[in-house]
């Protein structure tokens, strides 16, 4: 194995830990977070049941201490205090019920005739009709046991807890006060006991504290408000197959992604190899599509393609093995190979055709590499051909105001080769620049020709650009021509030449093909004049040959 595989295999598995490790971060973040929301709308199901359950409660409540109000026994006798309990047993909600006097239990249901002084109770808030709310009620010497209730003159009633400790897998906690109580009590369901002070939660809501989870929901009827919490290790814990299952997700997420970025990456890296071996065993393949004089119909051009079949004999499409080979900084080696080829193919057409032209697409690379020149006069010197035989294609952006770009542009132009400007009205060309470009002619792109005979906004901008071509003195290639309407929808003239290209004419060929497509119309084009528009500019006079497509940036060698 190469120093270069052993990078890309080390690469391809450092992306899988990575990413792999990513979605496992991300789906435990994830599922903490969706846990903790869980929890928080679990915390608030309950408090609002256990809401529902006070109202049910309190009005137990209220009925049962009018009841003790009427007793018909004696205050604290053993008669009444065996009605008290019958009364407790057969309650929903209640806990205990007896007699308060000065704040002091004096007998209870659950307690009989305390022996010892339960009190003195404090009471939390006092109702408009006289009843009163506490907080700490406890039938027996248990502070453990403190429960909410009410009294009425001498009766009282104590509120159970009968509901479950979670209506959930996490623990959840109850803990019940009065509006404007600051002293609140935890009324553990399981009988346990809650020593901490919990913040005043006195008001509808759901709120983190720490790592406290808190929903409370209040009774407008009662003024009794009741808050469920958790705490967040035991939100975690309850949630654990949630966040166990968005971890594996994530996991699997990763895995899938580095799995396809390790496939695209593999075959990037093969394909890489694949097209430097194409390229030094001279597999690449140049066709040619036709130019034509929309005028006439003659062939008077064309422009030079590259295809590539790979070694699994399928053809990878030029976008992509050109990206490739941008990326990859070996894209100049194709420019000089789609050049050789070409002037070799079409030395004698050019020689026997003084009006014919060529183009061939150079990419943005191109123009910022010092052998580029050196190698296009070589190449041009050996075939004994006219510079402005050859047409330089570019694309706005490949100039991308680069000073060397610029200089190249600029030097070719010198030369005498003629600089056409692809992809014109797609969002890359303006005005300034074709002029600073000393451009001779533009490609209207086809996404413009295919709208031809549609409603389509975009075809309003055709006009425009022809009369903005025509008051500079540019030519036009309209690029993608597939029928005689849109053929028929230009109307070249003596003062502004436009020409065609697209299937309509001819679809790509081989140099041998195209030669027969010329020698069909030999007599035609031996009287065909030499296609030679003048453009001055600062008291100079500049050769404009005519037009063919391009090739620059990652559309190059379409």
């Amino acid at each position: 194995m190469n120093r270069n595989n052993k990078t890309r295999v080390f690469i391809i598995w450092a992306v899988i830990f990575a990413l792999a490790a990513g979605g496992i971060t991300s789906g435990y973040v994830l599922g903490r977070a969706l846990a903790i929301q869980m929890a928080q709308y679990g915390l608030d199901q309950y408090a609002r049941l256990m809401v529902v359950q006070e109202a049910a409660s309190s009005v137990e409540a209220r009925s049962l201490l009018g009841t003790l109000r009427g007793s018909p026994y004696p205050p604290c006798s053993e008669a009444e205090i065996a009605y008290f309990r019958e009364l407790v047993f057969r309650s929903d909600y209640l806990k205990d019920a007896g007699r308060i006097l000065g704040g002091k239990i004096v007998c209870s249901a659950t307690a009989g005739h305390p022996t010892r002084t339960l009190g003195k109770l404090k009471a939390s808030t006092t109702l408009k009709d006289g009843t009163i709310a506490y907080s700490n009620l406890m039938p027996v010497t248990a502070p453990h046991l403190k429960r909410s209730g009410l009294q009425l003159g001498t009766a009282y009633v104590v509120f159970g807890s009968n509901t479950p400790a979670s209506l959930e897998t996490v623990p959840m906690h109850l803990i019940a006060t009065m509006k404007g109580d600051t002293s609140q009590q935890s009324d553990d369901p399981d009988g346990g006991a809650s020593t901490e002070k919990e913040p005043n939660l006195s008001t509808e809501g759901m709120v983190r504290q720490g790592d406290t989870l808190y929903a409370t929901r209040c009774s407008s009827a009662y003024g009794t408000c009741l808050t469920a919490s958790t705490t967040v290790p035991e939100a975690l814990m309850g949630e654990k197959v949630t966040i166990g299952g968005c971890v594996v997700l994530g996991c699997a997420v990763g895995v899938l992604l580095a799995i396809g970025f390790s496939t695209l990456y593999s075959r990037s890296g093969n394909l890489e190899q694949q097209l430097r071996r194409a390229i030094a065993r001279d597999q690449l393949r140049v066709v040619y599509q036709p130019i034509v004089n929309l005028a006439n119909g003659r062939i008077v051009g064309a422009e030079a393609l590259t295809r590539w079949t790979n070694e699994e004999g399928i053809d990878v499409r030029p976008d992509v093995f050109i990206k490739i080979a941008e990326e990859h900084g070996f894209v100049s080696e194709i420019t000089k190979l789609v050049i050789q080829k070409t002037l070799r193919s079409f030395a004698e057409t050019l020689i026997d055709r003084p009006s014919f032209r060529v183009s061939v697409n150079v990419a943005a690379a191109d123009l910022t590499d010092p052998g580029f020149l050196p190698m296009l006069d070589e190449c041009v010197k050996r075939a004994k051909a006219r510079t402005k035989s050859l047409v330089i294609e570019i694309t706005e952006r490949s100039a991308n105001d680069s000073v060397v770009a610029m200089d190249t542009i600029r030097a070719l132009r010198h030369r005498g080769h003629s600089i056409h400007i692809d992809d014109f009205g797609t969002g890359y060309s303006n005005l300034d620049r074709l002029l600073y470009l000393w451009a001779d002619t533009i490609k209207i792109d086809k996404a413009f020709t295919k709208m031809i005979g549609t409603e389509s906004v975009t075809v309003a901008i055709l006009p425009q650009i022809l009369e903005m071509a025509k008051s500079l003195n540019l030519e036009v290639v309209v690029e993608g021509v597939e029928n005689t309407q849109q053929a028929n929808y230009f109307n070249p003239s003596d003062e502004q030449r436009i020409y065609g290209q697209g299937w309509l004419y001819g679809r790509p060929v081989s140099a041998e093909e195209f030669h027969t497509l010329l020698a069909g119309e030999s007599s035609q084009a031996a009287a065909q004049p030499e296609l030679v528009a003048s453009r001055s500019g600062g008291g100079r006079t500049l050769q404009m040959p005519m037009p063919a497509p391009a090739l620059a940036g990652s559309r190059a060698y379409r």
